[in-house]
């Protein structure tokens, strides 16, 4: 994380894993967004939320991947609290993500939209557990738990929230499959 606090694309923040479904912050708008070239993949350790220190569970992080899309929710937030709620971001995501800015597709609208902050946790972080074979990821989901709760509920939550917003993210769908026992 770069700890910037830059106002970018008019405060929008862009979210792919927990913020989907739980962002914690007063917003002004909240669409469904995404953005090219990258896929959400499981391959990010947790010490601190999905799991412990010893045990990390599996949260996402976005692997380059050219012609893919990654659904997401973006969310708008008031230029007077946007500095507070990245100082807040800088603490929820400090298990090894960084900060980065990404043009987002909006639904609904034409062209590309704005631009926005979202975290993204690469090979180099301490955290990272990098790709595994579905089957690996998810027993060791299974068994994982944090202060946050139960990495099965990150995987169920992430999963529902995609499935509500008619997104298709076979890698997360699939692991929701093998987690729950189908």
């Amino acid at each position: 994380m770069t700890g910037a606090q830059e106002n970018v694309g008019g405060n929008w923040i862009f979210g792919y894993g927990s913020l989907v479904w739980r962002p914690d912050f007063s917003f002004v708008e909240r669409r469904a967004a995404a953005i090219d070239g990258f896929e959400r993949r499981f391959w990010q350790g947790s010490t601190d939320h999905r799991g412990v220190p010893g045990a990390p569970g599996r949260v996402v992080t976005l692997v380059a991947r050219p012609g893919a899309r990654c659904w997401g929710m973006a969310y708008r937030v008031d230029a007077a609290v946007y500095g507070e709620i990245v100082e807040a971001l800088e603490v929820r995501e400090k298990g090894g993500y960084r900060q980065e800015t990404m043009t987002l597709i909006v639904e609904g609208a034409a062209g590309p939209g704005p631009r926005a902050l979202t975290y993204i946790a690469t090979e180099g972080n301490p955290n990272y557990l990098g790709p595994a074979p579905l089957t690996e990821i998810a027993a060791q989901v299974r068994i994982s738990r944090g202060p946050s709760g139960d990495n099965v509920e990150y995987v169920t939550r992430l999963a529902e929230a995609l499935r509500n917003m008619s997104a298709v993210d076979d890698h997360v769908f699939e692991l929701e499959r093998l987690v729950m026992g189908e």
